[in-house]
């Protein structure tokens, strides 16, 4: 008897312990949250625009353009084919105005520094009131995910902007944040290749690096440290536009799209994330509206409908098809994040914007 009862002891702790496995792997989720800097919702959901493609004090080239952008059927698939083609069908992806689907940001500048606070932060901050506002005295949900057991030297950043490293405050928070001209790496072969290509590559903007060379360094960052939670931010979308070059922003667009493709491609390969990470991706800005160079800029209250953004999400845990009641908005991008990785937001922050409603279960 007491044989038996050994038996069926061991029994039900070995079933126990299959019943722990699964909820062990759910656990051990992941997310990598990107951002593509001051893309218009119009050239995601619309596509190429005709008018300003066929403008020739924004097109170098109109007929280039004509042929790559606005001869397909489809503009939106011939711009940015992942995003329309792929996370548009198994995911999500909002800011849609056209069709009914808002996304927004609620700070009240409008531009990029405010905007990323915003995202990463759960909230607008008044007080951020400029690209230059220095070391952000907010701690974003990447520092605070830096110091949670299971993510201390778990999370990176990427970016191509060379302010990130003030967005983060890496001196305070301790994530590691790669940005900009002077920030090469070189600690593998692929990486020496980067920084051998960033020296010779044409700085086109002082303190913007092109984004091949972010896209590479994250693409060495998952593949070397797989961490549980990486930021990448690209920008030439914002840098192109601002110089008034439409077909430059096209092609940023349209490879930076790739870019995303790459990345997807990459966390399915890979065992570390196939199956338990979260992609989600948005941007800080939109681009004004009206007069025909207003979308060469941003910013209230000169650039009015340059507060419109959007946002795209794919994973295992995203409704495919999800879309909020009523308008979203960046404030709700920190959460859904936490929410993703299985963590209780509201221990980041109860004052920051609830998690969007696009994931399984919550």
């Amino acid at each position: 008897m007491r044989w038996r009862s050994v038996v069926k002891w061991a029994a039900g702790l070995a079933l126990a312990a299959m019943a722990v496995m699964p909820a062990q792997a759910a656990d051990d989720r992941r997310v990598v949250l990107v951002t593509l800097d001051g893309l218009d919702w119009t050239d995601v959901f619309r596509g190429a625009d005709p008018a300003r493609a066929a403008d020739r004090a924004f097109v170098h080239e109109p007929e280039d353009v004509q042929k790559r952008f606005l001869a397909p059927a489809d503009r939106t698939m011939a711009l940015m084919p992942f995003l329309n083609g792929v996370v548009a069908k198994e995911g999500v992806l909002l800011g849609d105005r056209d069709h009914g689907s808002c996304f927004a940001v609620s700070n009240e500048m409008w531009f990029s520094y405010p905007g990323y606070n915003e995202i990463l932060t759960g909230k607008p901050d008044p007080k951020v009131r400029s690209n230059e506002h220095g070391p952000n005295a907010n701690v974003t949900v990447l520092e605070w995910l830096n110091r949670q057991p299971g993510f201390k030297g778990q999370v990176r950043a990427v970016a191509s902007w060379d302010h990130f490293r003030d967005i983060v405050n890496a001196a305070r928070s301790g994530v590691p944040v790669n940005d900009g001209w002077d920030d090469l790496p070189a600690r593998t072969p692929a990486e020496a290749k980067l920084a051998e290509f960033a020296r010779e590559a044409p700085r086109l903007w002082a303190t913007v690096r092109l984004d091949a060379i972010t896209h590479g360094y994250a693409l060495e960052t998952l593949r070397r440290d797989k961490p549980r939670v990486l930021f990448v931010s690209y920008g030439e979308t914002d840098d192109f536009a601002h110089e008034g070059r439409y077909d430059l922003t096209l092609d940023a667009a349209h490879r930076t799209d790739a870019f995303l493709a790459e990345l997807w491609k990459t966390l399915q390969a890979d065992p570390a994330y196939r199956g338990k990470t979260t992609l989600i991706v948005t941007t800080d800005h939109g681009r004004g509206k009206g007069k025909p160079d207003a979308w060469k800029s941003h910013g209230k209250p000169i650039h009015e409908g340059s507060d419109a953004t959007w946002l795209a999400a794919i994973g295992p845990d995203v409704k495919a098809g999800a879309k909020p009641e009523g308008c979203a908005y960046s404030a709700q991008v920190a959460a859904t994040a936490l929410t993703a990785l299985g963590l209780d937001w509201k221990a980041f922050d109860p004052a920051a914007g609830q998690p969007l409603p696009i994931l399984k279960g919550r």
